[in-house]
């Protein structure tokens, strides 16, 4: 299913239930809301929900655009630079260009994120990639020829993965 977006005079609508959905393996997945083209490169937004404890993203930077996040529910965890800060339902973060980042959900509480990125950024195709490596069906290596288009830096994941596990990970 693809989003179906319908003009109101200057306006754009996404109706519920009308976005694209990409489920993901640990539960949850990305809600696909409108993507750069549809906004005349102003934002693209997403849903994303996250199942108890799962990762949403690792290090990463985003050097032309600003991210933002609104928690609709649930807790979530940012690394932001090297410090973690909590979120929780009815909080908003901005991240800044350049700034290392890092979210997933806090163990023992799922999280339903609102996601944007202003200026815009065509994400749907990453997001369509995130899935599929997510699967299995593509490997996470497939993602770094394609950190230009998509305006997604990764970085090292250590003080990540330390904060979320207690131990690095053995990539």
């Amino acid at each position: 299913m693809t989003s179906t977006s319908q003009p109101t005079g200057s306006a754009l609508l996404v109706r519920g239930g009308e976005a694209e959905l990409l489920g993901l393996p640990s539960g949850g997945g990305f809600g696909l809301l409108t993507d750069s083209e549809e906004t005349g490169a102003a934002l693209s937004a997403s849903r994303l929900t996250l199942a108890d404890g799962a990762d949403g993203a690792q290090p990463h930077r985003h050097l032309l655009s600003s991210e933002f996040f609104y928690v609709l529910d649930g807790a979530a965890e940012f690394l932001l630079g090297d410090e973690i800060q909590p979120l929780g339902k009815g909080d908003f973060l901005v991240i800044p260009p350049g700034l290392p980042h890092a979210f997933g959900a806090v163990r023992g509480s799922g999280a339903d994120l609102l996601v944007g990125i202003t200026p815009g950024v065509q994400r749907f195709g990453y997001f369509r990639m995130l899935q599929r490596v997510a699967e299995g069906r593509d490997r996470p290596e497939s993602l770094i020829p394609v950190q230009e288009r998509y305006d997604v830096h990764f970085l090292d994941g250590a003080t990540w993965q330390i904060a979320r596990r207690g131990r690095p990970s053995a990539e």
